[in-house]
């Protein structure tokens, strides 16, 4: 792992360009394994910046009809401390997990509370043969043993702080600092 780098000068779609190139190479042996298995590849973001990365993926990779969306709200294990958020949207999974290598895509990996939740809730849609996680920023302090397959960068934030990932009409991606609030 690199040393990690200061968000102030993150370009959130050059760091978009270099996961797409990842996740391409990786993808690339998970269909090399799929035509020896008859596993099916698919991508599902978790909601909301994931879901917008793994749509753009899903896009740029030829794969928007195997392409579903999360939302981990009711799988969270702080559900009870926290409530049900404002913006709940609904899981969209259309095809059959069972058997499939899924791509799991989060915007930024920190806890890794919300992966866990997310593979609790892709288990209620079938037993996927493999999962890989891919993440637009790695910004550490782990608190569950999670791993990103393919990640764009690792980056210092402050406790105190977050990482958000914005789109705007054009589709095009930004990050920025906020204060955590929670």
């Amino acid at each position: 792992m690199s040393n990690p780098m200061k968000p102030s000068g993150l370009d959130a779609e050059a760091l978009y360009a270099n996961l797409l190139q990842q996740v391409q190479a990786g993808l690339n042996g998970a269909r090399n394994e799929e035509s020896k298995q008859e596993n099916k590849l698919c991508i599902v973001g978790i909601h909301s910046g994931g879901a917008w990365l793994a749509e753009r993926l899903a896009q740029d990779l030829g794969m928007s009809e195997r392409c579903g969306v999360l939302d981990v709200s009711f799988y969270r294990d702080d559900y009870a401390k926290k409530g049900l958020p404002a913006e709940v949207k609904p899981t969209h999974i259309t095809f059959d997990v069972a058997g499939a290598t899924v791509l799991l895509v989060d915007d930024v990996l920190y806890t890794g509370r919300t992966t866990r939740a997310a593979i609790n809730e892709l288990f209620d849609y079938g037993r996927p043969a493999r999962i890989m996680l891919a993440a637009l920023v790695d910004r550490g302090g782990r608190q569950l043993p999670v791993a990103a397959d393919f990640v764009a960068a690792t980056v210092q934030v402050e406790p105190c702080e977050a990482l958000r990932l914005q789109r705007n009409d054009a589709g095009q991606f930004t990050l920025t600092i906020e204060e955590n609030h929670a």
